[in-house]
């Protein structure tokens, strides 16, 4: 067989994807993957893109794009509440790099593995160098986290460290005073960008727990206005509690709390829930889960400033958008 036919790309990188699970009937090999559905379990489904010099440079490490790309969608399952299960990929490339695809895919696979999702199916074609996946998780039928049920006096918690992966961009366009970063720090923040923790294991547990959740993708600021607007309700931002990383915190504190308000690319998670959950959350997650604010019945975000004075945001970012002027 051709080595660079597509069939024997997808034979030699991604037939034996070392993660195994009793509910792939069929995987990958045949036209259609099938797979059995645990009973009383509903199908979760979240699918992304990632196209070259749109969500990542033309040299990032393939390892970590494949890392990325896979994390990127398990973080949509983890908003949600849902178990990871299958994964499909459709890959373009250019031209056929056998280093770069062993790297691409061993990235992938450890992913996968982490997290116990199956590769079922999927297809590669020449074209500019894109990556589709798509992911399908299990929740039980009125147990997932959603958008729309947020409560006012209900506590907004994020996991992690915001703004990381802004300032990792920014440090890769040459944007930052890189005198004030070492070389740890610089690596970090690149890191963060490159290869971000899709938080599942925080997820699931927030299922009965948590009012309303979503992943931090395009931002804090846009990603809770989603929620807000989908529950009809505002927020307080205590922009003292946000959860900036000793690297973050070497940059100058607006341009810092810029960041881990607007930056995007985080792949945390935002959730309300009440203050007696988020507490039994915090000690099971200790030093994962940060308290930023709280939900008003009054539309609109603000936020309390150093003298604790309580100020508008005059303008939010809706979000990144790929269509617009």
């Amino acid at each position: 067989m051709n080595e660079s036919s597509e069939f024997s790309l997808i034979q030699r990188y991604f037939s034996n994807f070392m993660v195994e699970r009793e509910d792939v009937i069929v995987g990958v090999g045949d036209d259609c993957a099938v797979l059995q559905t645990p009973d009383n379990k509903l199908t979760a489904v979240s699918i992304d893109t990632l196209v070259q010099d749109v969500h990542f440079f033309a040299d990032v490490d393939p390892y970590r794009l494949g890392v990325k790309a896979l994390a990127v969608n398990l973080s949509d399952l983890a908003a949600m509440g849902a178990e990871p299960a299958w994964f499909t990929l459709a890959l373009s490339l250019p031209d056929i790099q056998h280093e770069w695809l062993q790297a691409f895919s061993a990235g992938l696979a450890d992913m996968a593995r982490q997290h116990q999702i199956a590769l079922v199916g999927g297809d590669t074609t020449r074209g500019p160098l894109t990556v589709t996946i798509q992911v399908h998780g299990h929740v039980a039928a009125g147990k997932f986290l959603r958008r729309n049920a947020a409560k006012a006096a209900d506590l907004i918690c994020v996991t992690g460290f915001l703004g990381d992966a802004a300032a990792g961009l920014q440090y890769k366009l040459g944007q930052l005073n890189e005198a004030v970063l070492s070389a740890a720090d610089q690596q970090y923040l690149v890191q963060r960008l490159e290869m971000p923790t899709p938080r599942n294991h925080i997820g699931q547990q927030l299922v009965g727990k948590a009012h309303a959740a979503i992943d931090i993708s395009d931002g804090l600021l846009a990603d809770l206005q989603h929620i807000l607007n989908a529950s009809n309700k505002g927020a307080c931002i205590n922009l003292a509690a946000l959860p900036l990383s000793d690297s973050l915190r070497k940059l100058p504190l607006p341009l810092a709390n810029q960041l881990a308000l607007t930056g995007g690319e985080d792949y945390e998670l935002c959730f309300t829930a009440s203050a007696e959950n988020v507490d039994e959350l915090s000690q099971q997650f200790p030093g994962m889960i940060h308290i930023i604010g709280e939900v008003n019945a009054e539309t609109g975000i603000y936020y309390r400033d150093a003298q604790g004075n309580r100020q508008r945001f005059s303008a939010i970012k809706a979000g990144y958008d790929h269509f617009s002027s």
